[in-house]
């Protein structure tokens, strides 16, 4: 619908709720829609949906069975509203030149993950998709760098075209430059016929250049000029070539340190962070993420290999939130897929995680406790609350409120300071986890 066109366009452009008992009396009813639809409609509920202060988009409903749409009707389509705007957070969305609605495309390229870290990496993404700036994702092996990429492509002007992928890791040294710029016929022992490289199959596409650091510093000024000017030539070539795309670079280096080392050249590292994405990793992600990707990894394995319903214990939880991720998400993908193979029964047990022992904990030992007591201080693997537990001791003719206290610091320091995790625990809530803290 056109903005301001209709009850919908109306709702869009003042972000007013309007509850309609009867459509045809209110002037802004689309009559001539409605009849060329074919679809009779008598009453309409119509609310916006608003997310950080911008209307996203229109949530209509029609045609109450009995009666009008109520009081109570219109509170409901106002709260599930919001929770779809909460939910278009999470998808791969593109606005409009008018800043307001978007385009739904599935979830957002498959990246699973609430956290507000990862949150503001969604933020920037969305705003860099709109552009054509070279973008520069940091962050370590595993993060899903080339995931994010891809992001980039698909809620951007470039989406329908090719999306080229470029690992500068896996490339041979003698043909870095034949394999980005392609060769003529007879450039070297072996060429017997003209080849494309990367950079033209790319044209009017995305170009995603990953583990750019490892490329070899006498082609990075090669790849320099491309970057700047969009030309080059093809080894053997006279011909200067032009493509029309747009780069995307990811790195698990520190390119600074590369560049004050001599290893990286400082003018093709500015012109790659245009925009500069740092990708968080997995354990600074917080439980709910390692959660979230967990349960996803579980449904998506169980029906790759026909197991049929399968769902983690509880207690796995907690072990897998407290584990170090040194491999972050590849590593936590690969060790569900593993544990989905080897599970009997429709649940998925600590033992069948088989994570490694000595990144699941580490002792410490606190002067609070009347005995010296083990602590797993990685491992946030505790039980509940409510179960008996031998690990943590605590003095004797406590007030409840100082014991409730010590337990909880207790925990938390298991988890390492994450409250989403320690709170799961405890069986309460972070609010409540924040209050028995500071008693």
């Amino acid at each position: 619908m056109p903005h301001g066109h209709g009850v919908v366009g109306h709702v869009a452009r003042t972000g007013e709720l309007m509850n309609n008992r009867d459509v045809v009396s209110d002037p802004r009813w689309a009559e001539a829609l409605a009849q060329r639809i074919g679809y009779p409609v008598t009453s309409m509920l119509t609310a916006p949906i608003v997310r950080r202060g911008q209307i996203r988009g229109v949530l209509q409903v029609l045609n109450k069975r009995e009666g009008g749409f109520t009081e109570r009707d219109e509170e409901f389509i106002r709260v599930l509203a919001e929770q779809i705007g909460r939910a278009l957070d999470y998808t791969t969305l593109r606005g409009d030149d008018a800043s307001r609605g978007l385009t739904l495309r599935g979830r957002f390229n498959h990246v699973i993950g609430r956290s507000p870290e990862m949150a503001a990496v969604y933020e920037v993404i969305v705003r860099a998709a709109q552009t054509d700036a070279t973008v520069l994702l940091r962050g370590e092996t595993g993060t899903g760098k080339g995931l994010l990429a891809r992001a980039i492509h698909v809620n951007g002007a470039r989406r329908e075209s090719p999306f080229v992928h470029v690992d500068c890791t896996t490339l041979p040294a003698a043909l870095v430059e034949s394999e980005l710029f392609g060769h003529e016929r007879g450039a070297y022992t072996g060429a017997d016929s003209r080849v494309i490289g990367k950079v033209e199959a790319a044209d009017q596409g995305t170009l995603f250049l990953d583990e750019i650091g490892e490329l070899p510093l006498a082609l990075q000024s090669k790849l320099l000029r491309f970057v700047q000017e969009r030309q080059f030539e093809r080894v053997g070539g006279r011909e200067t070539l032009t493509a029309d795309v747009r780069i995307v670079a990811a790195t698990n280096r520190d390119l600074a340190a590369m560049v004050s080392a001599g290893q990286f050249r400082s003018d093709l590292y500015f012109r790659l962070r245009v925009i500069e994405i740092e990708i968080p990793p997995l354990r600074a992600r917080g439980g709910d993420d390692i959660a979230d990707l967990a349960a996803h990894f579980v449904d998506q394995f169980a029906r790759r290999y026909r197991k049929g319903p399968l769902r983690l214990v509880e207690a796995a939880i907690p072990v897998l939130v407290g584990y170090a991720w040194p491999g972050n998400v590849r590593e936590l993908e690969n060790t569900i897929e593993r544990a989905v193979v080897m599970c009997h029964g429709p649940t998925i047990g600590v033992k069948d995680l088989a994570l490694e022992p000595r990144r699941l904990s580490a002792t410490v030992e606190s002067p609070a406790w009347t005995s010296s007591t083990a602590i797993p201080a990685q491992g946030c693997d505790a039980p509940r609350a409510d179960s008996h537990d031998d690990g943590i001791r605590l003095p004797d003719n406590l007030e409840l409120a100082e014991a409730e206290r010590r337990y909880a610091r207790a925990i938390l320091e298991r988890c390492e300071g994450n409250q989403s995790a320690a709170a799961r625990l405890l069986g309460i809530s972070r609010n409540k986890l924040a209050r028995l803290l500071k008693a």
